[in-house]
């Protein structure tokens, strides 16, 4: 089968999902483009700051994208990439995508409150306090696991460090210009595009080599420093850059695909053991989370992404959109390493340092076929990858710090207003993270903790959607499904990590299995006692 074909089957298909799926959703969540949006009616310049339907875009997909779309599939091409192809195009459409959508709305509907608000509101306090734990470690997972790859890649390509860095610079003259001195959108935009290019030619001239442990260092300070700025200096700015350079990388793939025109050589399917991964059912599902479903997207959507929606009308293309879209780069990422045997992908594997440096190894060689040279493609494709990575690093510190906030409001209101404390607990977790292992080793847990949350936030839209008096199936079903696969991916993880010695990863893959069931108990409970009860309250 040629590689072009599979992209051009998938496209079709989440081109088709979008347009009768998404709009199914859009009428079971009663979207009102009339109805104000919190980012107008609680605008404090800070958080709350209604952003333009193609910026928001930006944010919103440059934020959930991050790292997972890339180092998920690639890593669970092992199974072949069939079953990656299969379970990236299902989720998508019917579990990643209504889990952002849902996610979004119902913030959007309480005041942009997060998914923990929601539960506390429906399922209770302790189901409040429970959500958050979860979602505290959860994220301090994400972060520290985003250091390592990025410190990573950094030390590996250092041209890529340098033109990051550059970029970021070039992001907060962009935000203050458009925000602060109203410059003209398109002319920003063009001039930002302009730079970008500057920035990884500079980038191939002038390379920052570092250790990957200084980069870690370095990494943490930024994450603690960019998630306590105001979102208009980097956030936005950065973000709306970062999908031009998305929309750059995936152009340049798709024409040298089509130059290219190369044959799939991976095995389509290498059976359902591998010794590396385990079985496919259930480390498939928790492997491949960012492209397929993320509960990081739910933090996201009711975190960043709902203080900035200036209208409920353009939910569905952010929201269920972007996931579709996030869906197509976990496509060609598979086709990334589909064009290479079994033992070429294992070569590249080792020499590159991993899926990150893979990646762009692979999109590199598609790009080099219309004439760019090489080692500038792999270069443009590492920033790419890197300002992805960065977006998820420094918003989910900054969600983590929602998170700790929402904590210990009730305890200590004047911790609670402490960004400093709030997003220092975070950093300081995921520094500890970050420097005591690989990614390898932590990222089976990160994606059976993401993969729960977004179980869990499942379970908040479907209680809250019951309460509406809507039929919940299309949230009710993929929940089932996720709590099956998430609460088999931790018992998996229990017992290999006790079995390999890694008593971290095993005491914290049982704290999560723990945090969960006593969760799932706690909504039965309060969801059972309501029943026969009139409880509707109004979408």
């Amino acid at each position: 089968m040629n590689l072009l074909t599979l992209l051009l089957i998938s496209g079709v298909i989440f081109l088709i999902a979008y347009f009768t799926y998404g709009r199914f959703i859009e009428r079971k969540l009663m979207i009102d483009p009339n109805r104000e949006t919190p980012a107008n009616t609680m605008y404090d310049g800070v958080d709350y700051v209604p952003a333009k339907k193609p910026v928001l875009l930006g944010h919103h997909f440059a934020t959930i994208a991050g790292g997972g779309p890339i180092v998920g599939p690639i890593t669970a091409a092992l199974f072949g990439w069939i079953p990656a192809v299969i379970w990236i195009i299902l989720g998508s459409i019917f579990i990643g995508g209504v889990h952002d959508y849902t996610s979004l709305q119902a913030s959007i509907r309480h005041k942009a409150n997060s998914i923990g608000a929601i539960i506390k509101e429906y399922i209770g306090k302790r189901g409040q306090l429970l959500f958050l734990i979860f979602s505290i470690a959860t994220l301090i997972l994400i972060v520290g696991v985003f250091i390592i790859l990025v410190g990573n890649t950094f030390a590996a390509v250092p041209e890529a460090a340098t033109a990051s860095a550059l970029f970021l610079a070039l992001a907060i003259v962009f935000g203050f210009l458009v925000n602060q001195m109203r410059m003209n959108l398109v002319l920003a935009s063009v001039l930002g595009v302009a730079g970008m290019l500057a920035s990884v030619w500079l980038g191939l001239m002038f390379p920052i080599s570092l250790s990957a442990t200084a980069w870690y260092l370095i990494l943490v300070g930024y994450a603690y420093l960019a998630s306590v700025a105001p979102v208009w200096l980097l956030l936005q700015p950065r973000d709306y850059l970062n999908s031009f350079l998305l929309y750059g990388m995936i152009a340049g793939a798709a024409v040298g695909i089509l130059l290219a025109a190369p044959a799939i050589q991976f095995p389509g399917f290498t059976g359902f053991y591998n010794e590396k991964l385990g079985y496919l059912f259930p480390i498939l599902f928790i492997t491949i989370a960012c492209g397929a479903i993320s509960g990081f997207h739910s933090l996201v959507s009711s975190g960043t992404t709902a203080k900035q929606l200036d209208s409920e009308k353009n939910g569905k293309f952010i929201a269920y959109g972007g996931m579709l879209l996030e869906g197509f780069l976990a496509i060609i990422t598979v086709g990334t390493v589909a064009y290479l045997s079994q033992a070429e992908f294992a070569a590249r594997m080792e020499a590159l340092g991993g899926p990150i440096g893979t990646f762009a190894a692979g999109i590199g060689y598609f790009m080099s076929h219309w004439g760019i040279p090489e080692k500038t493609a792999v270069t443009f494709t590492a920033l790419t990858a890197s300002a992805f990575l960065l977006t998820t690093l420094d918003s989910a510190t900054r969600l983590g710090r929602y998170a700790v906030q929402e904590l210990v409001e009730d305890r200590s209101p004047a911790l609670a207003r402490n960004n400093h404390f709030s997003t220092g607990i975070v950093a300081a977790g995921a520094a500890a993270l970050a420097l005591s292992g690989t990614w390898s080793s932590v990222w089976p847990l990160f994606g059976a903790a993401n993969q729960m949350l977004g179980a869990l936030a499942l379970l908040a839209v479907t209680v809250w959607l019951s309460k509406m008096g809507v039929k919940s199936y299309f949230t009710a079903i993929p929940m089932v499904f996720m709590f099956v696969v998430t609460i088999s991916a931790l018992l998996v993880l229990i017992q290999t990590n006790f079995a390999s010695g890694k008593y971290f990863l095993a005491f914290s893959s049982l704290a999560l299995f723990i945090l969960c069931i006593v969760l799932i108990l706690e909504a039965w409970r309060n969801f059972s006692s309501l029943k026969g009860k009139d409880n509707t309250v109004k979408l």
